[in-house]
């Protein structure tokens, strides 16, 4: 038998390339009669040009040719403002342009997603910004029901009052970049944490942390917008810069949007500060765990093209996303469908182990069902009218959320930082504490300095290598990584490593070994309420607990002063 595609690459056979050919078409149609161009760009660009617009993440396919770095592209939007750019004089704008091609992207060991996407798309170049994202909006949505696509949301936020907020209140670029960097992954426990830190040591005002700790979290219909005037009021930014003047056009705009739920604020999705300038906005449904669109704003990549000046606007839409709401045979499992969350009970992940029972005390103080879940025997999903359990791993809990088998759920941070996976991080539940330290063999004193200075690096063994990896990165230290599953302890005692990375919470089982701590600074770990970005933004149920959750820690902090 011949061998089979690469990894991460699939053939599409007659039967559901017809169907792909089907909604191709019914978005394609939807794009031309708005009067956007077909435009094609190659599969492979100069990784330089590229990044003169925008950083590029970890591309999977590289190639010299003549000297010069080529990637295949990982995106469409970043070869199409290259394009303009340098093929376009400013007589040709305003421009409507529209594409089907496929990229390239790589995932960490992949997780059953492909490599390959097709992505249908659109880019609005040169109209005036506002009004860009008006049309550009509302051609998603125009696009959305061309398509087929039942219940659909689109999600709103914008960079401006953020950026707004750090310009008028950041004490300086560490602390912006600091925040912008948590902002981007959506923890807001870390945003929360950097804030605290701002505020004690007198550097940001009580009313600039209020609101870079709410202006993140905001989601709801226009009311939002008078809450993001009222918190950048209150902290001092020039009601000039805060940009809910073009929030409220668009909401204008779009207000049976608004009133039907077709579309919302939510500021949670705001991210990538070196590309979006304006508004972001993705369309989700509450089925799957993936947005079938992503797009806004991004006039930052024109400008660092050498385009100054030139507003554009655009999204791309998954066409496997869509198959996978549409129900199409083949689909890929780029996202995990499941049944709309408004017609089952609502699914948490919650741990086995260590953290299982104080789980279950705090569900039971947010007024949750638990009773069946005290004693759940061997079932693995216990149901509960309204809620649906879901007992995994703490290891396994982010993946379960990210790949929709659960809507929201409680791990260890340190699981989540493993999992690397697109999920919020809500909530610091403060149990389960442990932390990681660096450790060594007592009678060893000084052999993995000697190591170090004639190989050039350190051999650490860890179960976690990410943040291992991530640990070392920050100490500007070379380190071969030694993953084991168990018994990391051995590693330096039958000299297979240097060091160990590993949680500890008393140190009873390093001085039983012959080893001590060399480094106690690695990462401090509590259990942590997250949830996935679709069920964040789609259901409301999630939202709530997770406000009674901080509630009632906000509560406890309170009694114990």
């Amino acid at each position: 038998m011949p061998q089979g595609t690469p990894r991460g690459f699939r053939d599409i056979l007659p039967g559901e390339a017809l169907q792909r050919e089907r909604i191709a078409q019914a978005v394609k149609m939807c794009f031309a009669e708005h009067g956007y161009l077909p435009v094609e760009t190659p599969l492979m660009e100069y990784r330089d040009v590229l990044e003169r617009g925008s950083a590029l993440d970890d591309t999977p396919f590289q190639l010299f040719d003549d000297d010069e770095l080529l990637v295949m592209r990982p995106d469409i939007t970043l070869a199409i403002a290259r394009m303009v750019a340098s093929r376009f004089a400013d007589g040709d704008l305003p421009l409507r342009l529209r594409y089907e091609a496929p990229v390239v992207r790589e995932e960490s060991n992949l997780r059953g997603q492909p490599r390959q996407l097709t992505q249908l798309g659109v880019e609005l170049v040169g109209e005036d910004g506002a009004a860009s994202e008006r049309e550009v909006a509302g051609l998603l949505a125009a696009a959305l029901d061309a398509a087929g696509i039942p219940d659909w949301k689109i999600v709103c936020g914008s960079v401006v009052p953020l950026n707004a907020l750090l310009d008028a209140c950041a004490p300086d670029e560490k602390f912006a970049r600091r925040v912008r960097t948590v902002v981007h992954v959506s923890n807001y426990v870390a945003l929360d944490e950097v804030i605290a830190k701002g505020e004690a040591t007198g550097a940001i005002s009580r009313e600039a942390a209020r609101a870079f700790r709410e202006l993140p979290r905001l989601t709801g219909g226009v009311e939002i917008i008078d809450k993001i005037d009222w918190l950048l009021a209150d902290a001092g930014v020039p009601e000039d810069a805060r940009g809910t003047a073009e929030l409220r056009n668009l909401a204008a705009g779009f207000s049976d949007l608004l009133a039907d739920g077709h579309l919302t604020f939510d500021f949670s999705i705001i991210n990538s500060f070196d590309y979006y300038t304006g508004l972001i906005f993705k369309a989700y449904v509450d089925s799957v765990a993936a947005p079938l669109a992503s797009g806004g704003r991004y006039d930052a990549v024109l400008d660092k093209l050498g385009r100054p000046g030139v507003s554009a606007c655009g999204f791309a839409l998954s066409l496997e996303c869509l198959q996978e709401v549409l129900g199409e045979p083949g689909a890929t499992g780029v996202v995990v469908a499941q049944e709309p969350a408004g017609e089952r009970p609502l699914r948490i992940a919650v741990p086995k182990g260590a953290l299982f029972k104080p789980t279950v005390d705090l569900l039971e103080r947010a007024g949750l069902p638990v009773s069946d879940l005290r004693n759940p025997g061997r079932r693995l999903i216990v149901d509960a009218g309204d809620v649906q359990y879901v007992i995994v791993r703490a290891t396994d809990a982010p993946a379960f959320v990210a790949y929709g088998g659960a809507d929201c759920g409680i791990c260890g941070n340190d699981s989540l930082v493993e999992a690397n996976v697109d999920l919020l991080e809500l909530v610091n539940l403060h149990y389960g504490a442990c932390h990681f330290v660096v450790a060594e063999s007592a009678s060893a004193a000084g052999k993995a300095e000697r190591a170090y200075s004639w190989r050039g690096s350190l051999r650490v063994a860890t179960k976690y290598p990410r943040i291992t990896q991530a640990y070392y990165d920050r100490k500007g230290v070379q380190v071969d990584i030694i993953q084991l599953h168990g018994n990391i302890e051995l590693g330096p005692i039958v000299g297979m490593s240097d060091r160990i990375v590993d949680i500890t919470q008393t140190g009873s089982t390093l001085k039983q070994n012959d080893l001590v701590v060399v480094d106690d600074d690695v990462l401090e770990c509590s259990a942590r309420f997250f949830a996935g970005p679709a069920a964040w933004r789609c259901e409301k149920r999630v939202r709530s607990l997770a406000t009674r959750l901080a509630a009632l820690l906000d509560q406890g902090r309170e009694d114990q002063q």
